[in-house]
């Protein structure tokens, strides 16, 4: 065995295949949040600029330095630990990179602000471009699960309760069901997305007051507080593309815990349609099947199985995510102004978060394009029940007759009897004189035809399409 100490590479996603390879990944990737942090550092000097409390040209110097090809990266992370955050490291980088090219503008980098008004937008940038990814991907899952809803509107299935057959039911209208958890979940998305991601700016502690006096100091006067502090997180918002705050949010995590609300939905409702499509893909069901691809779901020691390998991916990460959710949204707790601890462990958090969403949503586009439905094999499936799934109508046709209580008695012991003695229940209602007295042969055996007794299944598929995604 090997004692050779290993290097710190970068994070492969090895541990993680739901998202390795994924768009989402590299959008979220370190040098991805870098490029965010960055970003934020331009836009704010833009901002300022444009305000006239920063000369243009230093903007533009900054702005063109602001690249993270220019950077050390592990240089900043390993620097990190001095500060516990890595915008300090970076802002000293990026001064030095803007004294390259232009030594008076590298006094204006980071003007007047702090650490978390920088990371805090950053963060904000990645997660509006990670979320643009994922809402494309629902709208893919969303409009393939659409097709599946129309073209299987009326065909039968079993209905499952508690792991047992039900009633009829539609395949239609499950498929109709999964696409309405991706549009909930995209709508959760939008939300985020047109307007509930905003920048940060606050200062020090909140109070802008940096901002002030170096706009007093740049500006030529002192300006109105409450007029230049509108301006500049107007500006900032223009320049980012993010929405503007009521409120400094260092210490007021709205955001983090509406982007973990959105997230552990996402992964929950493509979660339910992994773990469906494995129900109903066991060996012994076989009523869907994953699309295939050369080599997928092979086993390591068994040549004749091919595994559910999306489903699996999918229901990873919907295990995961609202565990790491949750110590998210924890991080609403936190302390004074700026938190010693509360604020630096929501990172990892929330980009795992993203990572994990954003790769099941990419797999669920290729799980839902190529769904193989079997309608032979629900319909064989259905079959052993048969009559059964049926009680609950038959017991409401004869209610009236011979009062409700004694209709369920009566069809629940007919049932026992069929299921204890292998004759069809047909024939052993039809045997039975309270039933005869009541309803007739022909009306019997509309009454127990599974396929007629699937409801409002077609319209409300009809229904649940009309919504557009």
């Amino acid at each position: 065995m090997s004692t050779a100490p290993f290097d710190c590479g970068p994070d492969a996603g090895l541990l993680s295949p739901v998202r390795a390879g994924t768009p989402v990944e590299a959008a979220v990737s370190d040098t991805a949040w870098l490029q965010a942090m960055l970003d934020a550092e331009a836009a704010l000097a833009r901002a300022q600029a444009g305000l006239g409390t920063l000369p243009p040209p230093a903007a533009a110097a900054i702005t063109a330095a602001a690249r993270a090809e220019r950077l050390d990266l592990r240089a900043l992370a390993v620097a990190a630990r001095e500060s516990a955050n890595p915008v300090v490291a970076l802002v000293q980088a990026l001064t030095a990179a803007v004294a390259d090219t232009d030594p008076g503008a590298a006094e204006y980098v980071h003007r007047g602000s702090t650490s978390q008004d920088v990371f805090d937008t950053g963060a904000m940038l990645v997660c509006a471009r990670a979320l643009r990814i994922v809402r494309a991907d629902l709208s893919q899952v969303a409009e393939a699960l659409g097709e599946l809803a129309h073209r299987h509107r009326d065909t039968l299935i079993a209905g499952r309760t508690l792991t047992l057959h039900a009633v009829p039911t539609t395949f239609g209208l499950k498929a109709a069901g999964w696409r309405a958890l991706v549009l909930d979940a995209a709508e959760r998305v939008d939300r985020l997305v047109e307007g509930g991601l905003p920048v940060s700016l606050g200062g020090a502690a909140g109070t802008l007051g940096g901002y002030l006096e170096y706009a007093a100091l740049d500006g030529g006067g002192t300006p109105d507080p409450g007029d230049y502090t509108d301006r500049l997180t107007d500006a900032f918002a223009r320049e980012t593309g993010l929405a503007r705050p009521v409120l400094p949010w260092h210490a007021l995590r709205t955001p983090l815990a509406d982007l973990a609300a959105a997230l552990a939905f996402t992964a929950g409702a493509l979660g339910k349609i992994a773990v469906d499509v494995q129900s109903l893909g066991r060996t012994e069901v076989g009523e869907v099947a994953e699309p295939t691809a050369a080599g997928r779901g092979a086993s390591s020691a068994m040549p004749h199985k091919r595994n559910p390998v999306l489903a699996t991916l999918i229901r990873s990460a919907a295990l995961q995510v609202p565990a790491l959710t949750g110590a998210l949204t924890q991080c609403l707790t936190t302390e004074d102004e700026r938190s010693g601890g509360v604020w630096h462990a929501e990172w990892l958090l929330l980009r795992e978060c993203l990572r994990l969403a954003g790769g099941a949503a990419h797999t669920a586009v290729e799980l839902a394009e190529g769904l193989v439905v079997r309608p032979d094999r629900m319909a064989a499936n259905a079959a052993p029940t048969g009559a059964a799934m049926t009680s609950e109508r038959l017991a409401a046709t004869l209610a009236p007759r011979i009062g409700k209580s004694r209709a369920k008695q009566l069809v629940s012991a007919a049932t026992a009897q069929a299921t204890r003695t292998g004759r069809p229940l047909p024939e052993v209602l039809s045997a039975d004189p309270e039933v005869s007295e009541h309803v007739d042969a022909t009306t019997l055996r509309n009454l127990l035809d599974v396929t007629a007794y699937t409801g409002a299944a077609g319209p409300l598929v009809d229904r649940a399409l009309k919504r557009r995604g």
